[in-house]
């Protein structure tokens, strides 16, 4: 939060202009060109701006009615939004009387009437429920076909399910720009967890004496150890263990998650987020 997701949204929807520089949306300056970018451009807020005393259907009607379409054309893209969002079952009841999931898919087809070739999500899933945020997960893969979507979370772990590309912003910058799987690799430091049955974490650490290894108790004495800085020790370990008489009943590469990368970058700008 506070690190200027929302801001650099606005600065490509050109609501808000940029201190230096420029942005182009498919070609078009968002500030000399603002009405051919924003043309290019489907937006839905964090709080979708919908009209709660409007059924679905009037409410998308007026959407198209802003954007000037031909009764036929605003006929045709309803049709296709309420399709595509999944509205078919609610698109004569009042906005008002949705839940929180379904608005926001009213919000999605409101966005996409116009056909954008760029569509701009701030914080989809923000407020819904696990049942809610696996369906907007696929809604948002789905409508990325054909077109660009940039989406806006802090929610790192639904990013990492629903994005092919990401871009870290920490302490006001970019701090790491690619494909999920590649952006830990020379950055974050592997990790392997073991968990053991002991008395002492000795046999562990007389195998990896230069490792950071942070140790948590678990219930009926079993002991968690997370060790960091001595890659793939799995092989070492489990002969020791064998070695030592010590139970294992876990042992595993910790996989490196965007939450991870995330804290560790935010430990090398002093904690500014």
């Amino acid at each position: 939060n506070g690190a200027g997701k929302s801001t650099t949204i606005r600065m490509i929807t050109g609501f808000l202009p940029p201190d230096r520089g420029g942005i182009e949306v498919c070609g078009h300056d968002t500030i000399s060109g603002s009405i051919e970018a924003r043309r290019q451009i489907g937006y839905l807020p964090e709080s979708a701006p919908l009209y709660t005393e409007m059924s679905v259907q009037g409410y998308l009607d007026h959407r198209a009615c802003l954007w000037r379409m031909a009764r036929a054309d605003r006929r045709r893209a309803i049709d296709r939004c309420i399709d595509r969002c999944e509205l078919r079952t609610v698109r004569r009841r009042r906005v008002g009387h949705l839940s929180k999931g379904f608005r926001q898919r009213v919000g999605l087809a409101a966005a996409m009437l116009h056909d954008p070739k760029v569509l701009i999500l701030d914080e989809p899933s923000n407020g819904l429920d696990p049942t809610q945020i696996v369906h907007t997960r696929r809604l948002v893969r789905d409508l990325a076909e054909g077109r660009t979507v940039l989406v806006s979370s802090h929610i790192l772990a639904e990013v990492e399910r629903t994005c092919d590309r990401v871009i870290v912003i920490a302490g006001g910058e970019v701090r790491a720009d690619g494909p999920p799987g590649d952006l830990s690799r020379g950055r974050v430091k592997p990790a392997c967890v073991v968990e053991f049955k002991a008395a002492s974490p000795a046999w562990l650490e007389r195998v990896v004496p230069e490792a950071t290894v942070t140790l948590s108790s678990l219930p009926d004495a079993w002991t968690r150890a997370r060790v960091e800085g001595a890659g793939d020790i799995r092989e070492p370990v489990a002969a020791a263990a064998v070695g030592a008489g010590v139970a294992l009943r876990e042992l595993h590469l910790e996989t490196t998650s965007l939450e991870r990368l995330f804290i560790d970058l935010i430990e090398d700008t002093g904690g500014k987020p």
